[in-house]
C-alpha cells in the first residue's frame, strides 16, 4: 500500500522529512502536488540562489546541472534526509518514493496524508523556481 502525501500548502522541509521517514520505514511514498509546495524564507535570496546555480553550470559547461522542474526539486529535498542514499537503506528507501505536479488518475480517490506546518509568514512555492517561469 502506498502513503499518498498532498503537498498542497505544505512546507518542502517538513514534507521531505516525513517522506523520508516513511520511506525508511518500508513504505512506498508518492507525493503529490509537488508544484504547491511552501518553500520557507526571503523570497529574494531564495531565488538569487537558484539563479546562481543555474547559470553558473549553464548546459556549455561541464560540471553539475542544477535541477529545473518541481517535482525533481523535492524529490532532491527528500534524497538530502536520506541516509546515503548511494547504498544499502538510503538507496532502497529512495527508490520507493515518487514525486508528481498534480494528482494522477491513480493516486486521485486515495486517503491523502496532509503534513502540517505550514504557519509560516515569508514563504514561496516551488513553481516560482521553476523553468517555466
Amino acid at each position: 500500500m502506498t502513503k499518498v502525501i498532498d503537498g498542497e500548502n505544505s512546507v518542502m522541509g517538513r514534507v521531505a522529512s516525513y517522506a523520508a521517514k516513511e520511506a525508511l520505514g518500508g513504505e512506498e511514498v508518492a507525493v503529490l502536488n509537488c508544484d504547491k509546495i511552501i518553500i520557507t524564507g526571503n523570497l529574494d535570496s531564495i531565488r538569487r540562489d537558484f539563479l546562481e546555480k543555474r547559470s553558473r553550470f549553464g548546459s556549455s559547461q561541464k560540471g553539475p546541472k542544477h535541477i529545473k522542474v518541481s517535482e525533481r526539486i523535492v524529490k532532491r529535498a527528500i534524497r538530502g534526509m536520506l541516509p546515503n542514499f548511494r547504498e544499502g537503506r538510503g538507496r532502497e528507501a529512495f527508490k520507493r518514493i515518487k514525486c508528481y505536479n498534480g494528482i494522477p488518475a491513480e493516486f486521485a480517490n486515495a486517503k491523502k496524508i496532509i503534513v502540517p506546518g505550514n504557519e509560516k509568514k515569508k514563504f514561496s512555492f516551488v513553481k516560482e523556481f521553476t523553468k517555466q517561469n
